[in-house]
């Protein structure tokens, strides 16, 4: 019996194996690693038997214990909806200013509004509430139909030209294209755009004055900070609700576009549109 080779390098014995002239040494591995390796083995067999872990056609195995983690997170779910009752019961019985005075409701009522925003209201005024062409910011303080609690309230509540509920706000801007000729369209607009900028042409923004006086003051007020009650935006600060320019007011005063605003009330409930209004309240433009 031939004695088994030693390698010369290293001095360890190979097993005896040799691929194009490299032998093999034999290095096994030690014994507390392999016996490491047994009980993992070991602890995956007791785990399979004691949990769910072995996958069927439709389900799994449920284990000898009957652990869930989905019946452990439908039991959390099931608590916090608890939990949440006696807030929302609250905050039913309750109206926005007594809410909003409650440091611990106005909390619950911030995180409910600021979850139904992100579903119903962000498509249009977008996730941060900062809205975009066509739709309201409503982190500023510039509010078409009134800022404070009350007014947001009904607004969401009711929506705006929002033809099935009969609350709702609705005002429309005329098309002066039919009141004004072309000269005095450009030279209202002038003189709307140098209230915030230095128009083009200051003539025509001060023969714009009297133009303004006569047709749109009776909504906009004579120094054109608009009417919270009819809807009428402010013109005579630096937020503009559709478009900025004198061509963008010339075709606003031309042929008017109007916005439309669901009615939330019956989609979402009196205490979801209550939970919208103090988050809406809370963004910073409130009054």
């Amino acid at each position: 019996m031939s004695e088994n080779h030693i390698d010369e390098l290293s001095g360890v014995e190979t097993t005896g194996h040799e691929w194009d002239g490299i032998r093999e040494l034999n290095n096994p591995l030690p014994r507390w690693w392999v016996w490491t390796f047994y009980m993992t083995i070991m602890w995956s067999i007791g785990y399979a038997i004691a949990y769910p872990a072995i996958p069927m056609i439709t389900s799994a195995t449920k284990g000898y214990l009957g652990y869930s983690t989905r019946a452990d997170l439908q039991q959390d779910l099931d608590l916090a909806k608890v939990s949440q009752t006696k807030f929302h019961d609250l905050i039913a019985a309750k109206t926005v200013q007594e809410i909003d005075s409650d440091p611990t409701l106005r909390e619950f009522a911030i995180a409910g509004g600021a979850s139904a925003f992100k579903v119903n209201c962000a498509p249009c005024h977008g996730s941060g509430a900062s809205g975009g062409p066509g739709y309201p910011n409503l982190n500023d303080d510039d509010w078409l139909w009134g800022g404070d609690l009350d007014a947001i309230q009904t607004t969401i509540a009711h929506g705006i030209r929002f033809d099935t509920d009969t609350d709702t706000h609705a005002s429309e801007m005329p098309a002066f294209a039919e009141i004004l000729d072309s000269t005095q369209t450009r030279q209202a607009a002038a003189y709307v755009w140098g209230l915030t900028n230095t128009p083009p042409d200051p003539t025509l923004a001060e023969d714009g004055k009297q133009v303004f006086l006569d047709n749109c003051a009776a909504c906009h007020g004579e120094d054109a900070k608009g009417k919270a009650d009819m809807g009428a935006p402010d013109l005579a600060d630096a937020i503009w609700l559709k478009a900025r320019g004198e061509d963008a007011i010339i075709r606003q005063v031309t042929s008017p576009k109007h916005g439309v605003m669901p009615a939330w009330t019956g989609r979402l409930g009196d205490t979801t549109v209550k939970e919208l209004t103090i988050f809406v309240h809370s963004l910073g433009g409130g009054m």
